[in-house]
């Protein structure tokens, strides 16, 4: 069974020429759907420019690479909406689709997730700025009246992450 939600790392290098992306370069996202899932390719402006037009990405976006940060030294583990996000994703839980759902839009909201159009409505796709990540959700199509329920669930897993 395919997952619900998905994160793809973004690549340090052209997928294409195997070329290292410079600092503030502008490179292409293309996002395949196949029989195994999404699949993830970066590629450079040249790469882009010379690539088989025969071959329609189910997504694509162009954006300015920036070399990750040096990880700081954490003492404690980072408890926030971003951490919990990452959690339910990885934990592949369906329970939590709404909460993921909900996750997603207030870090949109807070412009740490940018919203990357899809072509399909049942699937949402967002970029982490940050580190290049690209979460693939499925949208969970909620109800005015269950998000409320829904914003309570998110509170009390955010909650019960930060120990409260």
């Amino acid at each position: 069974m395919q997952n619900d939600w998905e994160i793809k790392a973004r690549s340090h290098a052209c997928n294409a020429t195997g070329r290292e992306f410079g600092e503030g370069e502008y490179f292409y996202t293309l996002l395949f759907r196949d029989e195994t899932g999404y699949r993830r390719e970066d590629l450079s402006e040249d790469a882009w420019r010379a690539r088989n037009d025969n071959l329609q990405p189910f997504s694509f976006w162009r954006t300015k690479y920036e070399a990750p940060p040096l990880p700081a030294p954490e003492p404690l583990k980072k408890n926030d909406a971003e951490s919990l996000l990452r959690a339910l994703v990885e934990s592949n839980d369906p329970r939590h689709r709404n909460a993921i759902y909900i996750l997603a839009v207030m870090l949109e909201r807070k412009r740490a997730l940018r919203a990357i159009e899809s072509p399909d409505a049942d699937t949402l796709v967002y970029e982490l700025p940050a580190t290049g990540e690209t979460f693939i959700l499925r949208n969970p199509h909620l109800m005015l009246e269950q998000i409320p329920a829904v914003q309570q669930e998110v509170a009390s897993l955010l909650d019960a992450s930060l120990g409260k």
